[in-house]
C-alpha cells in the first residue's frame, strides 16, 4: 500500500510553529504506519540567506519594540495580511513553493504558521488540488491565519474557534484538537534518571527558559534569580542563543553545582519532567507543553497580542501567574524551599486537569481527515 505524504510547512517566527510540525509528525508516525511526513520551514528551505537575516531583524523589533508589535497585531486584527506583505510573499514564495509540491506530491499540506497557509491558498486559487489544513499555535487567532482556501482548521479551545467564526470561518471547518505536543512530553519520564542523566540533585527546581526572546537580556531579572542557587537548583535553558550562554557561562555568579547552563536542547520534556516551576515567555507551544508536564509556569513580559492571550489563558485555568516584580519570584520561591509539598500536590492537581487533553487528537484529525487508517 502506498503511503500518504504530509507535508508539514512552518516558519522560524519563533520556534513554537515549528515545534509543533515536529510535534505533528513524531505523532503522526506513532499513530500510522501508511504515512510519510516531512516539515519543512519554507523560508529557510527555499532562501537560506535571506530568511536567517528577516527572522533576525523581526526578533530585534519584537524585543526592542514589543508595543509596536502589539499596536499591529491590534489594528490587523480582523484582516488578512496587508498588500505589502501579501505583495512580498508573492515574490519569495509562490513559484518556488509551486515547485517544492510539485515535487514531493503530498497528499495533505499542513501548516502550523499563517505565512506558508496564505502560500498555499494563493497556489490552491490557481488551481493545486491538495486538502490544506492548518493548526493554529495559540490561544488566540489573527486574521491572518484565515482564507477561505483552507479546508480544516484546528484549534486549542472553543474559544479559538468563537475567534475564527467570528473572522468568518464557516463552523464546520474548525475542529478544537488542543494544540500538538511531540510524543516525549505524553509519558511520564523517571525522574530519578532524569536527574542522573543531567548531573541534577534531588531538590527543588525551577526551570528558566527564554532564549533569544528578551528574558536572558534582562541582567537584573537574572542575577536576582541566581542569588537563589544555595537554597533552589536552577536551570537555564539558553536555546540557540549562544552569545548570552558563553557570557554567564563566564559570569562566577552562576559558576555554581546548583546552576545549569544549558544551550540548545532536545530534552526539554525531561528538563520539565524534573523541574517544579517554569520561568518562562508565554508562546503558545511552551505553555502546552508545560501543561502537559502539570508544571506551574510564571509568565515573563508577554508581547502585546497573542502571547497576553496565551498567558491570560494559563492563569485563568490556575497553571500560573504573570511575572510582574521581583516579589513573585521570591514568593514563589520561598514556597518551593519553605512549603515544598504544597507546590508538589499543586502539581499533582494540574496533572490530574491535564488528564482530560488529548495530545493525539490533532494528528488523529489530520489522518481521519486523509482517510488514512489509524493503528
Amino acid at each position: 500500500m502506498k503511503k500518504k505524504r504530509i507535508l508539514l510547512l512552518s516558519e522560524g517566527f519563533g520556534t513554537g510553529h515549528t515545534q509543533a510540525a515536529h510535534a505533528l509528525s513524531a505523532s503522526l508516525r506513532r499513530l500510522s504506519s501508511d504515512v510519510q511526513p516531512r516539515v519543512i520551514e519554507l523560508g529557510a528551505f527555499l532562501h537560506p540567506t535571506i530568511t536567517p537575516w528577516v527572522l533576525s531583524a523581526y526578533r530585534k523589533t519584537v524585543s526592542s519594540r514589543p508595543k509596536l508589535i502589539g499596536f499591529i497585531y491590534k489594528t490587523q486584527y480582523n484582516r488578512s495580511l496587508n498588500k505589502f506583505t501579501q505583495l512580498a510573499l508573492h515574490r519569495l514564495y509562490y513559484t518556488e513553493a509551486a515547485e517544492i509540491i510539485r515535487q514531493l506530491r503530498p497528499d495533505g499540506i499542513v501548516c502550523t504558521h499563517p505565512f506558508p497557509s496564505i502560500v498555499v491558498s494563493r497556489l490552491k486559487r490557481l488551481g493545486l488540488d491538495v486538502p490544506l489544513f492548518t493548526v493554529i499555535t495559540d490561544y488566540d487567532a489573527h486574521g491572518a491565519w484565515v482564507s477561505s482556501e483552507v479546508n480544516r482548521y484546528f484549534v486549542s479551545t472553543p474559544e479559538v474557534r468563537r475567534i475564527l467564526a467570528g473572522h468568518g470561518v464557516p463552523d464546520h471547518k474548525i475542529e478544537v484538537t488542543g494544540i500538538p505536543v511531540h510524543p516525549n512530553f505524553w509519558e511520564k519520564r523517571n525522574k530519578d534518571e532524569a536527574r542522573a542523566k543531567f548531573m541534577l540533585q534531588k531538590m527543588p527546581t525551577v526551570l528558566i527558559m527564554g532564549g533569544g526572546w528578551g528574558l536572558f537580556r534582562n541582567e537584573s531579572l537574572l542575577r536576582h534569580i541566581v542569588k537563589w542557587k544555595d537554597r533552589l537548583q536552577l536551570i537555564f535553558c539558553m536555546g540557540d542563543n549562544r552569545k548570552a550562554l558563553n557570557k554567564l557561562l563566564h559570569d562566577k555568579e552562576f559558576s555554581h553545582p546548583n546552576v545549569r547552563l544549558l544551550g540548545f536542547t532536545r530534552e526539554i520534556d525531561e528538563l520539565m519532567e524534573v523541574s517544579d516551576l517554569l520561568i518562562t515567555k508565554p508562546g503558545g507551544m511552551t505553555c502546552t507543553e508545560g501543561m502537559a508536564k502539570g508544571i506551574p509556569m510564571l509568565f515573563y513580559n508577554p508581547i502585546p497580542g497573542q502571547e497576553q492571550q496565551n498567558c491570560k489563558y494559563f492563569i485563568e485555568r490556575g497553571y500560573g501567574e504573570e511575572l510582574k516584580s521581583l516579589d513573585t519570584i521570591d514568593q514563589w520561591f520561598r514556597l518551593l524551599v519553605e512549603r515544598y509539598p504544597e507546590v508538589e500536590k499543586r502539581r499533582l492537581a494540574l496533572t490530574r486537569e491535564m488528564s482530560r487533553y488529548n495530545p493525539q487528537r490533532c494528528s488523529r484529525a489530520i489522518l481521519e481527515s486523509l482517510g488514512v487508517h489509524v493503528t
